[in-house]
């Protein structure tokens, strides 16, 4: 999948490449790792809030923190590496053994130190694998997935099920359903552990309301709801497998091939041998025989002997107590996609927001009210080849996407207001810092009365001080005692990152080069961009709407005939339907990339007076891709006029259909820049189908520098709004969805991602604006 990331960058001067966007490295969650694995002990606890971040029961403990969740994400050509404390990045637990809750469980999570790889590639034979007890995957948090057993079965000779405390294993022939056995035990989101090894066997709402999945969490009582409100957006990757194959949440297209189809919860192939649907009533004739399915897996003939037989149905062996006492619908002439959605591996193969082209993926199963449904994640069988699993060590050579948790990276900002500069970073718990300055970004000193400073335990840590500096830089230090249990060495001490002249701009750093990809025409309609060029003088542009130029990058739909307008006001300045080979001269001088001698790509080349500027780009009676490019072509290296304002309004999809700008900052020192994406503020100028939630992340390749979703909730929200009155900017509503960012920055590429929060859609307006 090509990557509109690695795009946008392309596009810029003497931009590198950035990371493919891969949903199987962007779908791990490192949100919340840099803080310490938590659990409640009891109910009383959990409703005061009051959680620990040590603990011990039974021959379970974890006697030092350990940091909650993914660790790091590295990568090969064959392999996805996870290293994991396998503990949620929620707040864990309570869990007992009986409904009332006066029976504790035995035993406490821990940290697992797992490193488990999965296969980049999945290959789907014809001979599937059983699934096996134990890890069969993982969950984007970094916690472990099982299968729908409970590793119990029921033992005949003995007239009752195994279980740890008779000390039996069972036949192997009836086999106990997790959820229907084990679901009393598990916490509030849907997991509990085998010892230390904490775990999902099925639906796990507080992973899926980590990632904005139909799911609801009452602050006060603590507990996660499904939504009874309509389901708007396609359920994100919840786990991947060891077969390489992604799970879904509970929610997809209606047709599996139409995005355009509706939303659905997820029908299961699977049913009750109640006597419906065809099935065997094991109510009247005891456990006598096997479904299909569960012949084929347990290489045995359906009709069994009296040896292995299942006790009868009944109050004590309830139908479902067991996974054999669910047929599976295609066994019984029943059809895919006509009467359920799902195969007898728990699959479809579907397009999703991640995989456009399509994918066989395995989905949650589920109740409307969210109470699993067999078989919960995945059959008795994998649908791929499971080759990865937990191993040693990383034998081969590997690239690191991510390292979160105590490793993760500091990102830092200061800000000046009042004569005060605040500096505020990303910080771990337990670790202690030191700020430095500097007037060049070379020589440091500690920074007068900062002394050390100590995360508190959130992600975020300030310090205020009367010091203005052209620099500050935060490095942590000291990291108090944790579990480094699986950490692969890798301490976080050490870390540290600049905000470069973070009180504004400084030396002859600007912008010089804006390219925005998007879809243009039919039921995107027509972007809209837009400059403003400020000072004396004359400025010299480069304006690009490039179609046919982008099948060489490997772009599918590109617009087949663009065309390019320059309006100032009501007056059109200069058009153009194909470039002129004159203007080539001027691409090679940006460094914008060629484009193939009378292809139907449009340009101009135009000198300006100081305004405000549209390029209205054209499609003719077609639709598609092109890359809408501004580029300053002024040859003096300290010009008088500047551009100080660009932005585009376009149409936000999902997947390889965001709204991606890139741009170029050029020269020595720094940049001051306000950069937003507008979505419900647009509604107050009359669009109807504006974006309701975009979310707008800054990118320098494939790092991610500063996200933001809803703007006054950003810890510098007072910044961004003065920054946006002094731009000129309109202003955003205090508590709208709009998403904005304030940010220093030096001579680079860099790209900006807007979404639509859950995968919605619709029109925003992407602005950015240098801050003087």
């Amino acid at each position: 999948m090509k990557s509109l990331f690695a795009l946008a960058a392309a596009f810029s001067l003497g931009a590198s490449s950035a990371l493919a966007a891969d949903p199987q490295l962007d779908s791990w969650q490192t949100s919340g790792t840099r803080r310490y694995a938590r659990i409640y002990e009891s109910d009383a606890t959990k409703l005061a809030g009051t959680a620990v971040t040590t603990w011990t029961r039974g021959t379970t403990a974890q006697t030092t923190p350990s940091y909650a969740g993914i660790i790091q994400v590295s990568y090969s050509t064959n392999w996805v590496y996870l290293r994991s404390t396998g503990l949620g990045t929620h707040v864990m637990g309570p869990w007992y053994l009986n409904a009332a809750h006066t029976q504790n469980f035995p035993s406490y999570p821990a940290n697992t130190a797992v490193l488990y790889r999965i296969p980049r590639t999945p290959t789907i034979p014809t001979t599937k694998t059983l699934t096996g007890l134990g890890a069969i995957g993982y969950f984007v948090d970094g916690v472990a997935a099982f299968d729908n057993r409970d590793a119990f079965s029921y033992a005949t000779a003995s007239g009752a099920d195994a279980s740890p405390v008779n000390g039996l294993r069972g036949d192997g022939v009836w086999n106990r359903e997790a959820y229907a056995n084990e679901g009393v035990t598990f916490d509030p989101a849907f997991a509990h552990q085998a010892m230390t090894n904490h775990h999902y066997h099925a639906n796990a709402p507080a992973v899926r309301y980590l990632l904005g999945d139909h799911v609801e969490f009452n602050a006060t009582t603590k507990l996660y709801t499904e939504s009874t409100a309509p389901v708007t957006a396609h359920s994100p990757i919840v786990a991947w497998l060891a077969d390489g194959l992604p799970v879904y949440g509970p929610y997809g297209y209606s047709s599996p091939m139409n995005p355009a189809s509706g939303l659905r919860r997820m029908t299961s192939g699977y049913v009750k041998r109640d006597g419906t649907n065809g099935t065997t009533n094991l109510g009247a004739t005891g456990r006598t025989t096997l479904p299909a399915w569960a012949a084929r897996a347990q290489a045995r003939s359906a009709t069994l002997p009296a040896s292995v037989y299942g006790p009868a149905v009944g109050a004590a062996y309830p139908l479902g107590n067991y996974i054999e006492d669910y047929d599976y619908l295609g066994d019984l002439g029943k059809t895919q996609g006509t009467d359920f959605d799902l195969n007898e591996y728990n699959v479809r193969f579907c397009v999703t927001p991640e995989f456009p082209s399509g994918i066989w993926a395995y989905f949650l199963t589920i109740e409307a009210d969210g109470t699993p449904r067999f078989p919960n994640m995945v059959g008795r069988s994998f649908f791929a080849n499971p080759t990865g699993g937990t191993v040693n060590a990383n034998n081969e050579t590997v690239t690191e996407y991510v390292r979160a948790s105590q490793a993760s990276a500091i990102s830092v900002s200061a800000t000046h207001a009042g004569g005060t500069v605040t500096i505020a970073w990303t910080s771990v718990e337990g670790a202690t810092y030191k700020i430095e300055t500097s007037p060049d970004a070379v020589t440091w000193a500690a920074l007068a009365g900062a002394g050390t400073i100590t995360s508190s335990g959130g992600d975020k840590t300030s310090f205020s001080t009367t010091t203005v500096a052209t620099n500050y830089r935060v490095t942590l230090t000291v990291l108090a005692t944790y579990d480094t249990r699986g950490a692969g060495g890798l301490s976080g001490v050490g870390n540290s990152a600049t905000a470069a002249a973070g009180v504004g701009s400084s030396g002859t750093a600007r912008v010089v080069n804006i390219a925005t990809r998007a879809q243009i025409g039919g039921s995107a309609g027509t972007p809209i961009t837009g400059f403003v060029l400020s000072g004396a003088g004359t400025k010299k542009m480069l304006v690009r709407a490039v179609g046919p130029g982008l099948t060489s990058f490997g772009v599918t739909g590109a617009l087949a005939d663009p065309s390019l307008s320059l309006v100032s006001g009501a007056t059109t300045v200069a058009s153009n339907d194909n470039w002129l080979a004159t203007d080539s001269a001027t691409f090679l001088s940006t460094g914008a990339f060629g484009l193939a001698a009378a292809s139907k790509d449009a340009a101009l080349v135009a000198t300006l007076a100081p305004g405000a500027y549209t390029t209205p780009v054209g499609a003719g009676s077609g639709s598609g891709v092109a890359l809408l490019e501004l580029y300053d072509a002024d040859t003096a290296a300290l010009p008088t006029a500047k551009l100080i304002n660009a932005s585009t309004r376009a149409f936000v999809g999902t997947g390889e259909n965001v709204l991606i700008p890139g741009f170029v900052v050029s020269g020595t020192g720094t940049v001051k820049l306000l950069i937003r994406a507008a979505g419900p503020a647009l509604t107050g100028l009359g669009l109807s189908d504006a974006l309701a939630d975009p979310q707008l992340t800054l990118y320098a390749g494939s790092t991610a520098l500063a996200t933001n979703d809803n703007w006054s909730s950003a810890g510098n929200a007072a910044e961004i709004s003065t920054a946006a009155s002094g731009a000129g900017a309109f202003a955003f509503a205090n508590g709208s969805k709009d998403a904005a960012l304030v940010v220093t920055l030096a001579a680079g590429s860099y790209t900006a991602s807007v979404s639509g929060v859950g995968g919605t859609t619709g029109t925003a307006l992407v602005e950015l604006y240098v801050v003087q």
